[in-house]
């Protein structure tokens, strides 16, 4: 068979990275439950006309076809295609419709599942990825402080990971769209589009993209330009917003109410998490069904990295006509924070396996004897494998060494005590199988920061 080759923008770790990835994912799912949240998990699938239907996403869908499918039915787009899902929000959405008759509001869930995306793989940006959501969703109506709660759950959350210090910017899509259009632009989405693309192509492309794009005069561009340089945490960002809304002729109470929900979010925040939440007007999420916070979340040291954490207030995505579920969500893209602390080494596992204890055997005539004491162990819930085979024990310890493995069992012989050594101090002692334990760090693997 010849060598396999890598597909690009599909992610596989090797197995210390994995037990890194596996400690965010346990991580984010305590943090969650913490706070009442409950977990579900949706179909991988969706029809492919849901999930067109919000946002700029069809060149990102990969559409799901049958192999034994005929040619003419291969190449066929219709209302019963199938598309795997982009994100987690779409999906939920759906779930909340088909299931508000027995759900209780507000609903809180969290999501973790892997989602997908074609789009070109580059530094953080994958195919295929984990994604962890959480959102809270409203019968008619939900009350504004669930946009000041669900940021610093998030910030919990990524607190209690061993990563450099996250910034959470916040901006307010009533400010943004009083703002557009006080100055005369209608086309909100076109504007939003193009202030999205802030990071990555600059002030200047961006002013010519607004005219290009959302028929902005050069003084309207300039105009969303400047309100997007604006940032703070405190009130000051609202004197700031106010003063250039006058000098353009934008006043409009939509901006007035969205400032005022604005401030009151960096400052609640602020009283809990002081530093964490930011107000920046230049976040703006590209997506169109957002309609009051927005949110996007950065490693301090790590920006060029972009966001690692988005989401914001969504009144109408779940919508049946007759019923709406307004909602609050963010969406920590897990595979992205996970390739990043790989990649820069941020971050590192203990040992590359579960295992804390590596059973000897003294000869595989009495391997039963082995077997005995590993089954002795597991019954109290440490982890445990036996040496592949007899050889010379100092073999045996460097296996366990090679695999990270701190302790080496050696079962007594002809009626001796077992024994069990600390490979890494060389101390060595007598040991009951039924009553041993290791230090409570050495039971499972640990993930920390690393040095410098």
């Amino acid at each position: 068979m010849a060598r396999p080759t890598p597909l690009s923008g599909f992610p596989e770790w090797l197995p210390a990275g994995r037990i890194v990835e596996q400690h965010v994912l346990d991580t984010l799912r305590r943090t969650f439950e913490l706070h009442g949240f409950a977990g579900i998990e949706t179909r991988a699938v969706e029809p492919l006309s849901e999930l067109l239907r919000k946002g700029e996403t069809s060149k990102e869908v990969y559409v799901l076809r049958r192999l034994q499918a005929e040619a003419d039915d291969a190449a066929a787009v219709d209302d019963n295609t199938l598309g795997l899902h982009f994100d987690l929000t779409v999906p939920f959405a759906r779930y909340v419709l088909e299931n508000a008759g027995q759900l209780s509001f507000p609903f809180r869930r969290y999501q973790i599942q892997k989602v997908w995306r074609g789009e070109r793989p580059q530094d953080g940006r994958f195919r295929e990825f984990y994604q962890a959501d959480i959102d809270v969703v409203g019968a008619g109506e939900l009350p504004y402080h669930v946009e000041v709660e669900l940021p610093l759950v998030i910030s919990e959350a990524l607190g209690a990971l061993p990563i450099p210090p996250v910034r959470i910017l916040v901006n307010n899509r009533k400010v943004a769209e009083g703002f557009y259009r006080g100055v005369g632009l209608d086309d909100v989405e076109a504007v939003l589009r193009s202030i999205d693309k802030l990071d990555k192509i600059g002030p200047a492309k961006v002013a010519a993209l607004l005219q290009e794009e959302a028929g902005a005069t050069p003084d309207q561009a300039a105009a969303c330009v400047a309100l997007a340089g604006i940032s703070g945490s405190d009130a000051r960002v609202a004197e700031q917003v106010v003063r250039l809304a006058k000098q353009h002729g934008a006043h409009s109470d939509l901006l007035d109410s969205g400032l005022a929900e604005l401030v009151a979010l960096v400052e609640e925040a602020a009283a809990v998490a002081p530093g964490v939440l930011v107000a920046d007007l230049r976040i703006a999420r590209g997506l169109d069904y957002y309609t009051g916070s927005v949110y996007e979340t950065v490693l301090v040291g790590h920006e060029a990295l972009g966001s690692i954490c988005s989401g914001g207030r969504y009144d109408e995505l779940a919508s049946d006509g007759a019923n709406t579920f307004p909602g609050v969500g963010l969406s920590i893209g897990v595979s992205r924070l996970v390739s990043r602390l790989l990649g820069e080494h941020l971050v590192g596992a203990s040992r590359s396996v579960p295992s804390a204890v590596l059973v000897a055997v003294t000869s595989e005539q009495t391997r039963s004897a082995s077997v005995r004491a590993a089954a002795a162990l597991r019954a109290r819930g440490i982890p445990v494998e036996v040496a592949p085979s007899a050889a010379k024990f100092g073999k045996q310890i460097r296996h366990a060494d090679r695999r990270g493995i701190p302790f080496v069992w050696f079962p007594g012989v002809d009626g001796a005590s077992d024994e069990v050594k600390d490979i890494r101090s060389g101390e060595q002692a007598t040991a009951d199988a039924s009553a041993w334990e290791p230090p409570s760090a050495d039971r499972w693997p640990t993930v920390t920061a690393t040095e410098g």
